[in-house]
């Protein structure tokens, strides 16, 4: 039986509308709380016998251990359509130039971004949106495929019915980013212009950069001519000095 639902979300503040959505439908849920591997793992082991996990716009990479411990499985909610699985997807869309985007549950597996697919959201990327705008509407997006779906994730103790639609495209990966983030000294204008239209907004701490006889210098925004370039690192400068 069904009896309690773990919710791994990206932070806190997202839990309460999560649990109230899902309470509505089940009154008699119990709910555990998770934002942290940390907190996932001080779950007991009983709890997760007779739990479903949801993870919601989380980077938390749930042990296999506690993936098999979880009496009705575990559903993750991926902001991207099934044609880009992994990390930073809105980026990776943004520099392809997609036209279309979404939002995708699936069950968990070990493996990131690979499990049966049971729900799918898709929308028009609007022409000149940036990615912080695209981020925002596949938010939006993905907190209505997390709505539609509630009622059975909240009452339905067995596997949620899949649909056939497969994962396609490329798994991006952290380091798939930061070299994206890492312009050459011989990058041509345009391809510079899709870099910067697609990862020049830091995203979790990483900057986009050009390599130019030998310093590695920081893309910031638009400044006041007086505003200097940021040299992270630069080798080549100190041999010379």
């Amino acid at each position: 039986m069904l009896d309690t639902i773990i919710l791994l979300t990206g932070s806190r503040d997202q839990q309460l509308a999560l649990t109230e959505l899902l309470k509505a439908h089940n009154p008699a849920l119990a709910f555990r709380c998770a934002v942290t591997l940390q907190d996932l793992q001080a779950i007991e082991h009983d709890v997760l016998a007779t739990a479903r996990l949801l993870a919601f716009t989380t980077g938390v990479i749930v042990p296999v251990d506690i993936l098999q411990a979880l009496g009705h499985g575990a559903y993750n909610f991926h902001p991207a359509p099934p044609d880009y699985p992994g990390w930073a997807p809105a980026h990776f869309a943004m520099y392809d130039g997609a036209t279309r985007f979404g939002a995708t549950a699936h069950v968990m597996e070990a493996r990131v971004d690979c499990g049966a697919i049971i729900g799918v959201e898709t929308f028009d990327i609007p022409n000149g949106v940036n990615v912080r705008g695209l981020e925002q509407m596949t938010f939006v997006r993905l907190a209505y495929l997390f709505w539609r779906m509630s009622r059975d994730l909240a009452c339905h103790s067995g596997p949620l019915p899949v649909l056939p639609i497969e994962w396609s495209g490329i798994r991006s990966t952290r380091k798939m980013y930061a070299e994206m983030c890492n312009m050459p000294a011989d990058i041509g204008p345009a391809e510079m212009q899709r870099r910067i239209h697609a990862f020049h907004d830091n995203f979790r701490g990483i900057p986009l950069t050009v390599t130019l006889h030998g310093a590695r210098f920081q893309l910031t925004p638009a400044a006041p001519a007086a505003a200097q370039p940021v040299i992270l690192d630069a080798p080549a400068l100190a041999m010379a000095s």
